[in-house]
């Protein structure tokens, strides 16, 4: 009975994100219970490490890409209109990391990951873990590059790409490519999102890039053979 015990309590502690270690790592606190339900009580019942668990486990009920912190539907093959479009295996992503999307963006798994990681590990460092919301200006499209007619098929068509035009702040401010690129203070933590971006995704396009993205970053997972472009 201990060995299933012990079994339930570490597949809970992991899924929690909780430790039984206390800070002499020799020896293990005994902060756990196991209800009659099976369900692991960390700091006995109705502690803050249960309701995690619980929280984590309803989360992953609408996650997809088999990552918690993507939350959306799946949305599967996605038809071409013209040829060159479509998406296997698509997405619908409405936040990533606790981070809502300005409105549910259709993309495949490796572009919802990479999103995820650009949030995680760019966006909210460069502005001190104070974004609730990306702003959306486009995400799945069949159509060509820039709209330009006879133009290579965008990233966009092929559920590779998105666009963010801002980044809603905690406070209920919004801070936007087109006007805070022109400011100081801004400019700095926009040039660091956009630098960060470069790596999760092979394609960074900014205000320095053209006319066409004075107002956005344009972000996809297309692969180059010289590397990353990002401009």
């Amino acid at each position: 009975m201990k060995g299933g015990v012990h079994a339930v309590l570490t597949c809970g502690l992991m899924l929690a994100g909780t430790s039984l270690w206390a800070a002499d790592e020799a020896a293990p606190v005994a902060l756990a219970s196991v209800s009659a339900h099976g369900i692991v009580e960390i700091g006995g019942p109705g502690g803050a490490a249960t309701e995690v668990l619980f929280k984590r486990r309803k989360l992953r009920k609408t996650s997809v890409c088999d990552d918690v912190d993507i939350q959306g539907e799946r949305v599967g093959a996605v038809a071409a209109k013209l040829p060159g479009c479509g998406a296997q295996e698509a997405v619908r992503v409405r936040s990533v990391v606790g981070v809502t999307l300005s409105q549910p963006s259709i993309m495949t798994c490796d572009t919802a990951k990479a999103l995820r990681r650009w949030v995680e590990n760019g966006v909210q460092p460069a502005f001190r873990n104070r974004v609730v919301g990306l702003r959306v200006a486009a995400h799945y499209s069949c159509r060509t590059r820039n709209n330009r007619p006879g133009a290579k098929i965008s990233e966009h068509g092929r559920g590779k790409a998105i666009d963010i035009s801002g980044f809603q702040m905690k406070n209920g401010e919004t801070v936007t490519v087109l006007q805070g690129w022109k400011k100081g203070s801004s400019r700095r933590r926009l040039e660091k999102v956009w630098k960060a971006a470069c790596g999760p995704f092979g394609t960074v396009l900014g205000p320095r890039a053209d006319r066409y993205h004075q107002d956005h970053f344009h972000l996809d997972t297309a692969r180059h053979r010289g590397g990353n472009y990002c401009r």
